[in-house]
């Protein structure tokens, strides 16, 4: 099946969510953003990190955490790629290989038939302490992390998966280059405090040193369990344009992405050529 269209262009859609420590409502808010998606006409949506649980506790996140091919959150994902006709890039969510394991944070992508395409489980975990000591984050204490580069075929184009915290680490999208990276989408949680110093720069950077579009879907509010989140979704070009935004709350940002003025732009141009000159100079 092509699933690139023939114009190059593509609807897209990046959404938003305050989800709270309890999976059904969450699920029942994603599922009116994806319909209100589907109903703009985007083709690809992408939900946020943590959509369907944002847990208050440790043990929240290991009591919703599911084996690979069964669970409420990968059913509900499935069925409503497949309702809608909606390619679906499902945010994060807790898999578990064995009952006794940490599980990964993985990103599941869905087509409109509602097969999954693609897994990936987010590499870089958000151990830190903020400069202001206000707060400090321990993600691998109940995520294990992953170790592999994932693309898909999509209708955004060769589709390349990071998560978050992976957006600071250009060497993981910049390795997808060889791959055919053209699109590169993000679920995030990103905190208020590095949003509001970091999140732009960061996404306009990693688009404009590949040359690629960025779909970033964020947390954005204030949580059940106290942490705020910066929101901000985006969708940005090969430029460094921003080709639209949100801020703060749920919705859903629409935004059309042209592949073919991206292939215009990196032929006219070829920083993405030019980068293995580096090969010459890394022993100077």
């Amino acid at each position: 099946m092509t699933v690139v269209p023939e114009s190059g262009e593509c609807r897209v859609a990046a959404v938003q969510m305050v989800s709270g420590p309890q999976v059904g409502p969450n699920l029942a808010e994603a599922a009116k953003l994806l319909q209100r998606a589907a109903d703009g006409g985007a083709r690809l949506a992408v939900l946020p990190e943590n959509f369907a649980c944002m847990p208050a506790s440790d043990a929240e996140r290991l009591a919703i955490s599911e084996v690979p091919g069964q669970g409420q959150i990968q059913e509900f994902l499935a069925s409503r790629a497949r309702d809608l006709g909606l390619w679906i890039v499902g945010g994060t969510l807790p898999l578990r290989q064995e009952p006794d394991s940490l599980p990964t944070s993985s990103c599941l992508v869905y087509d409109a038939t509602g097969a999954q395409m693609a897994r990936y489980d987010k590499i870089f975990l958000f151990d830190v302490s903020l400069p202001s000591g206000s707060e400090s984050y321990a993600e691998s204490d109940t995520v294990r992390p992953g170790g592999v580069r994932i693309l898909v075929d999509s209708p955004a184009g060769k589709l390349g998966l990071g998560v978050c915290y992976d957006v600071r680490f250009p060497e993981l999208f910049r390795g997808m280059l060889d791959q055919g990276l053209q699109t590169i989408a993000l679920p995030a949680a990103f905190t208020a405090v590095t949003g509001r110093a970091h999140w732009e720069i960061l996404l306009r950077a990693r688009a404009v040193e590949n040359l690629c579009w960025v779909i970033a879907a964020a947390q954005g509010g204030r949580h059940a369990n106290g942490r705020e989140t910066w929101g901000e979704s985006m969708v940005v070009g090969p430029w460094g344009n921003i080709a639209g935004r949100l801020e703060k709350g749920a919705g859903v940002l629409l935004a059309q992405i042209d592949l073919e003025r991206q292939t215009q732009i990196r032929r006219a141009f070829p920083a993405l050529e030019h980068r293995l000159q580096a090969q010459l100079i890394k022993d100077l």
